[in-house]
C-alpha cells in the first residue's frame, strides 16, 4: 500500500512539474485557455472612469465606425492636439485640467447588484471592467496610484471590490481591463505619438514599480477570472516584463488553474502570443490583429461607435437589438466570443437604450442558447452566405438566418434525422435530403407565436 501511495505521489509531482510554465512565450502560448471561457461566447465589456463626465467624442456623419469616435479616449485625443476635442473642452470647461474630471466621477447612483442582474438577464457569463485606462484612474485603491483613485477622490468606494462581489453573487465570471500605459503621468516613460518627458522612469523601472504590482493585486486581492491588459503597444512583452508576470500567473497566483489572459502584452504580441486573441471592431472595418480561424478570440466593441459613454451617440449610432444578437451569432459562428460594451455614465447608470438591448439579446438566448453556448465553428459551413450562420455541439447542426421572408435554403450536412425549431418543437418545418444536402423551408409563424422577436433556429439533428 505505502508503494502506492509513493507512485502516485511521484506521479502527481510529475504532474506538477510538467504542468509548469517558462517565462518564455514558447511555453506560455502552450498553456490551453480555460474551457469554461470557450464555452462561455458572450461577455460584457464595461468602460467606466472620468471620461464619462464630460462623455464627448465626435460621431460620425454616416453612423459608421470611425477611431476617433472614443469617448474614453478624451484627454489622450487633447494631448495629441485633436481639434474637435480641443475645442469642446475649451467650450465646455475652458482651461480646467482633465484631473477635474476625476472629482466630478462620483458614481453616486451605482449599484453593482443591479449591473450583475442585468448582464445575468442579457445572457452573458463573464464581465471585464476597465480597472484603470490610460487616464491613470484606479478604480480600487491601488498603493501605485495612491491620490488617484476611486477611494481618495470621486467616489470614495472601491468599485472594483463592490464590482466582483456582485458578480460573483449572480455566478458571473469577472475580470478586469488593465493599461499598461498612462499617457499623463510624467513617471510614464514615453508620451502617445511622442518622447518621453524628463524624470520618466525606464520602462523596466515602471513596470516593477506600477503595472506588475497592479497586475498582481488584480489577480490575489480581486481573485480576477480574465486579466485582459491593453496600451502594450509602446514597448515590447519583453520590456514590459509579460513573460515573467504571465509564469507567476500561470504557476503561483491564486487563479493559475482558471485565470483567461489575452494578447495584449506587447506590441510585438496581437493575435501571435497570449492567450485569446482580441480584434476591435473588426466588423466595421477596425483591428482585425486576433481574427483566427484556429485559435480561441473574441471581439470587442460597443453597442455604439465609443466604449465610454459618448452622451452625443443618438439611436442612429447604436446597433438594433437584432444586430446585436447578429454580431454575437456571427462571432460564435465563426469560432470567436464576442465582448459587448456598456459605458455607463458618471452617476453609476448604464444607459436605458443599453438596457434595452442586453435586455433583447437575453430574451432570445434564454430560447437559443442551446445554438450558442458551448459550441463550436462548424468547419463545413457553406462560405459566402449573407445573414446565415451555422454552429455546431456534438453532430448536430444550428442553423441561423436573419434574412426575411422564407425562401429555401440548401447546405450540404451528409444524412439528417430531423430538423426542429429551437423554443417552439411542435413547429412543422418543411426539409428534405437529397445526395447529401438539405433543403429547408423556414417555418411560418402566426402573429405572437414564433418563439423569440426575430431569427428563430432551426437545430439540425444527423
Amino acid at each position: 500500500m505505502r508503494k502506492l501511495v509513493f507512485a502516485a505521489a511521484i506521479a502527481a509531482c510529475a504532474s506538477m512539474a510538467s504542468a509548469e510554465y517558462e517565462a518564455k512565450w514558447e511555453s506560455l502560448d502552450s498553456r490551453p485557455v480555460p474551457q469554461w471561457w470557450q464555452d462561455a461566447k458572450f461577455g460584457i465589456f464595461i468602460h467606466w472612469g472620468p471620461y464619462a463626465v464630460p462623455a464627448y467624442a465626435p460621431v460620425a456623419e454616416n453612423g459608421k465606425f470611425h477611431w476617433d469616435g472614443y469617448s474614453e479616449w478624451y484627454q489622450g485625443f487633447m494631448l495629441n492636439g485633436k481639434k474637435p476635442f480641443l475645442d469642446h473642452h475649451q467650450k465646455l470647461y475652458h482651461d480646467a485640467p482633465y484631473g477635474n474630471f476625476a472629482a466630478q466621477f462620483r458614481a453616486e447612483n451605482f449599484d453593482a447588484k443591479a449591473w450583475a442582474k442585468l448582464f445575468r438577464r442579457a445572457g452573458a457569463k463573464y464581465v471585464v471592467l476597465t480597472s484603470k485606462h490610460h487616464d491613470g484612474f484606479a478604480l480600487w485603491p491601488s498603493p501605485e496610484s495612491p491620490y488617484y483613485n476611486a477611494v481618495a477622490m470621486g467616489p470614495g468606494r472601491d468599485l472594483a471590490r463592490e464590482y466582483c462581489d456582485a458578480m460573483a453573487a449572480e455566478g458571473l465570471k469577472r475580470g478586469f481591463y488593465f493599461s499598461m500605459l498612462e499617457y499623463a503621468n510624467p513617471l510614464y516613460p514615453a508620451k502617445r505619438d511622442g518622447a518621453a518627458g524628463e524624470g520618466a522612469l525606464s520602462i523596466g523601472e515602471w513596470n516593477r514599480r506600477v503595472n506588475m504590482p497592479q497586475l498582481r493585486e488584480l489577480a490575489e486581492k480581486y481573485r480576477a477570472d480574465i486579466i485582459w491588459p491593453d496600451g502594450e503597444w509602446d514597448y515590447t512583452s519583453a520590456e514590459h516584463g509579460s513573460e515573467a508576470f504571465l509564469a507567476w500567473l500561470y504557476n503561483e497566483s491564486p487563479v493559475k488553474d482558471t485565470v483567461v489572459a489575452n494578447d495584449r502584452w506587447g506590441k510585438d504580441c496581437r493575435g501571435k502570443h497570449g492567450g485569446h486573441y482580441t480584434t476591435e471592431y473588426l466588423l466595421e472595418g477596425g483591428d482585425a490583429s486576433g481574427d483566427s480561424a484556429v485559435h480561441p478570440w473574441e471581439e470587442c466593441r460597443g453597442i455604439g461607435s465609443s466604449f465610454g459613454y459618448n452622451r452625443y451617440e443618438t439611436p442612429d449610432h447604436y446597433m438594433s437589438r437584432e444586430k446585436c444578437v447578429e454580431t454575437l451569432v456571427n462571432c460564435v459562428s465563426r469560432g470567436g466570443n464576442l465582448l459587448l460594451n456598456v459605458g455607463p455614465t458618471a452617476d453609476g447608470r448604464i444607459p436605458a437604450i443599453m438596457q434595452d438591448r442586453l435586455l433583447a439579446m437575453g430574451r432570445w438566448l434564454e430560447v437559443n442558447g442551446e445554438a450558442i453556448y458551448a459550441t463550436v465553428k462548424w468547419d463545413e459551413a457553406p462560405k459566402g452566405l449573407k445573414s446565415v450562420y451555422f454552429t455546431r455541439k456534438g453532430g448536430d447542426l444550428y442553423l441561423i438566418s436573419f434574412l426575411a421572408g422564407r425562401a429555401p435554403l440548401s447546405v450540404k450536412t451528409g444524412a439528417v434525422k430531423s430538423v426542429t425549431v429551437l423554443g417552439a418543437p411542435s413547429a412543422k418545418v418543411d426539409w428534405s435530403v437529397k445526395d447529401g444536402v438539405l433543403t429547408v423551408v423556414p417555418p411560418a409563424f402566426a402573429a405572437g407565436e414564433c418563439p423569440c422577436e426575430f431569427a428563430p433556429v432551426l437545430k439540425i439533428v444527423r
